[in-house]
């Protein structure tokens, strides 16, 4: 089956008849076009974006505080002192899942990872030093450290994932979402849902959340490579509530091309994660489909034709839903 991909996919000629979108162009005429630079901040810092989805009303994890200075670091354990549930360091301008520490319990200087792994105070604060110096931020540019609650994740992926959060990536265009998948995090990519480095990622119908295809570093794959589950028989939960959160992201961000990532909560249904202004193209190969041809079917309505995202979702859904 894969040879046929590769076949199909061979040549320049034949990507563009099939409707896949290439770096240069989704650059040039849609990143370039529809996102303007003054507004990437809103997504580019996460504390920012945090706060204009709080003010949208956009569900998302909830903020214990963040942190700026070196001097502040020492701050952290008064901070954290009486959350329940563990907590997520991580860097306010950061990228690709670097510098995120995810701490499931913490108690008199202890803190203890998803792994199981034990931290000390002292390491823990040396990961804070390293964000804010800037060693994973965009550029490396100086940088603040977001401190956020645990996100309690639903059990329904559970079968679906090593160690880490499976995560829904929606590409929205002018408000509408135009192609999906969930990224599944494996032993290889180190409990991490980047495709990158290694982790499965399945393309998922609009209309219903449905796999379309799964593949691994390029590969189609039909289980998961730790778990054995059987990928064709993943379903999403709150499908369509899922859409909704991504179209409603365009009103709040000023952005017209972007990827939102959206987890499950157990008690809370989807929450937004974050959003990429700069989306990458894997999630083409995920649906073995092409992007191209959405986004000019999408770029082609006249402006405010629906009214909400409500109604931008349900037309996203009934033209590709296949």
């Amino acid at each position: 089956m894969f040879g046929q991909i590769l076949k199909f996919f061979a040549s320049p000629d034949s990507l563009k008849k099939a409707g896949v979108l290439s770096m240069n162009r989704r650059n040039h005429d849609f990143i370039m076009k529809y996102n303007q630079r003054q507004y990437y901040p809103m997504v580019d810092d996460k504390l920012l974006t945090k706060c204009l989805a709080e003010k949208a009303g956009v569900p998302c994890a909830g903020l214990i505080g963040s942190i700026h200075c070196q001097h502040d670091v020492k701050n952290l354990e008064t901070m954290i002192r009486g959350v329940e549930g563990g907590f997520v360091i991580k860097p306010g301008h950061g990228s690709g899942g670097r510098g995120i520490l995810v701490i499931r319990d913490h108690s008199e200087g202890r803190f203890v990872k998803n792994d199981g792994s034990v931290l000390s105070s002292r390491e823990v604060y040396g990961v804070v030093t390293d964000i804010l110096s800037g060693l994973y931020s965009l550029g490396g540019q100086v940088d603040y450290a977001l401190i956020e609650q645990c996100i309690h994740f639903s059990d329904v992926f559970r079968d679906y994932s090593f160690q880490g959060i499976p995560d829904v990536r929606v590409i929205v265009f002018r408000g509408y979402p135009v192609m999906a998948m969930i990224r599944l995090a494996t032993r290889q990519s180190d409990g991490r849902a980047n495709l990158h480095q290694g982790a499965v990622g399945v393309g998922l119908s609009l209309k219903d959340g449905r796999p379309c295809m799964a593949v691994q570093s390029g590969e189609p794959v039909t289980v998961h490579p730790d778990t054995g589950a059987r990928l064709s028989e993943l379903r999403v939960p709150f499908w369509k509530e899922h859409l909704e959160l991504a179209a409603r992201c365009a009103d709040m961000i000023k952005l017209g091309y972007f990827g939102a990532d959206i987890v499950i909560d157990k008690e809370r249904g989807p929450l937004l994660l974050e959003l990429n202004a700069r989306p990458g193209l894997a999630i083409q190969i995920a649906n073995h489909a092409g992007l191209a041809a959405r986004l000019e079917r999408i770029e082609a309505l006249p402006e405010h034709v629906h009214a909400d995202a409500v109604e931008r979702v349900a037309f996203a859904r009934e033209i590709f839903g296949s």
